[in-house]
């Protein structure tokens, strides 16, 4: 055999040996086309939403205009009635309370077919501010001007009867929305699906768990098919599977042109979904606008707050007396 057949012959078994090379996708060197296969693999970002700066009635779902709402604080018990006609006549009724504004001035429009969320320390005003909108709690001062009808899932088991069943509690929770009996009848199995509850359909919900709760809430607040859909922190109690689910629904909402306001404390996954967040801080509206930057200004705004307590909190060092 002649050396030019011989070393076409090794030149063959090399490379038969050679292993085949895998496509740069999975392990070139190239960062920048492993990057772009995660970004086909993730969900598409939601686009960038502008608010306008004139928002025109008919684009709007909820005008807030300059509400504030006061609490009343209790410095001592206020006693029996004769001790409250009497310190009344004597003029010492204001002993009794202090007030205080759990939202001050706030004023915000929200656009039809959007979700606005909005993020805050405990204490800030958030759910104050839901149940404003829902019509639960009246401002001392302002407007609220909502177009359309509203459907609130505010707090854990709201509405319903904690010795009735799933079913029971349906036909409760339609009525109170003047639903037709025969119609919520057809709706039943659907809900029950949707709240993943037909094995304890009738398991009075004093036994449900808190995620099952939320989950039966949200499936007769969906059902009502609202204009406008207000969302306490209440989805938080639910699993990961449930929260999807429920993302989805609520995207097939906003498709159909509905609008969602919404408070968490889940903070990433609220400006990765909202079009627009609001900032409270001790019951004022600091920011309303683009959710990165709200985000921003909420971190900001939460570390100085903490720091501020720190140094309230903080008592300078005693001196040691000189010997």
């Amino acid at each position: 055999m002649n050396q030019s057949a011989l070393a076409k012959e090794a030149e063959q078994s090399a490379e038969q040996k050679q292993p085949t090379a895998k496509p740069a996708t999975q392990t070139g060197a190239d960062g920048e086309q492993r990057e772009d296969d995660q970004a086909e693999q993730a969900p598409p970002k939601k686009e960038p939403y502008t608010l306008p700066p004139d928002l025109a009635p008919e684009d709007t779902a909820i005008d807030v205009d300059n509400i504030t709402v006061t609490y009343r604080a209790y410095t001592e018990r206020p006693g029996t009635f004769k001790e409250i006609a009497l310190n009344f006549i004597k003029e010492r009724k204001a002993r009794y309370y202090t007030t205080f504004d759990a939202l001050s001035e706030v004023s915000f429009k929200v656009p039809k077919g959007k979700i606005v969320g909005f993020i805050g320390s405990n204490g800030a005003g958030k759910s104050t501010l839901l149940k404003t909108l829902s019509g639960v709690l009246k401002p001392a001062s302002g407007i609220v001007t909502a177009k359309g009808r509203i459907d609130s899932l505010i707090s854990l088991g709201s509405g319903f009867d904690r010795e009735a069943n799933a079913i029971e509690n349906i036909y409760l929770y339609g009525s109170l929305h003047r639903v037709p009996r025969d119609v919520i009848k057809a709706r039943v199995p659907k809900i029950l699906a949707f709240a993943e509850l037909e094995e304890f359909a009738y398991t009075p919900v004093r036994y449900y768990s808190s995620g099952m709760y939320a989950r039966l809430g949200f499936a007769c607040a969906l059902d009502m098919n609202p204009d406008i859909l207000l969302v306490d922190e209440v989805l938080a109690v639910g699993d990961e599977r449930f929260r999807k689910r429920s993302r989805e629904a609520m995207d097939n909402l906003l498709l159909s042109g509905k609008t969602i306001v919404m408070v968490s404390h889940a903070i990433n996954m609220l400006r990765d979904f909202a079009d627009i967040i609001g900032v409270l801080s001790k019951g004022k509206l600091i920011y309303y606008g683009d959710p990165f930057e709200a985000v921003k200004v909420y971190r900001d705004e939460s570390y100085e707050v903490a720091l501020d307590g720190k140094r309230l909190a903080k008592k300078p060092a005693s001196k040691k007396p000189k010997s």
